[in-house]
């Protein structure tokens, strides 16, 4: 009842949906691990992929290492129409699904 799991819940929704996990890290950080399958579109050049990222026609799982990456690149996909999630740390992320 205080939302513990949601977060966990939304990450299932979108993986059921088929979502396409984008890893928002530098390629050095995306080289050292990464979830298998994800896409390493670094933060600083989101902006410029946004077609690219929107002929996927998938709903997106965003991460980095601890969130706040993520976080600012969830934003910037919110406002382009594209459905989104933070899915947090990528670690903490693959954990869940």
């Amino acid at each position: 009842m205080l939302g513990f799991g949601t977060k966990t819940n939304k990450i299932k929704e979108f993986t059921d949906k088929g979502a396409v996990i984008i890893d928002v890290r530098t390629p050095g950080e995306f080289e050292g691990g990464h979830i298998k399958g994800s896409k390493n579109i670094p933060l600083n050049t989101i902006s410029s992929k946004i077609n690219e990222i929107k002929k996927l026609n998938k709903p997106v799982i965003a991460c980095c290492a601890s969130g706040m990456r993520s976080a600012q690149a969830t934003s910037v996909l919110k406002q382009n129409g594209i459905d989104c999630v933070n899915g947090g740390g990528w670690q903490s992320l693959e954990s869940k699904l």
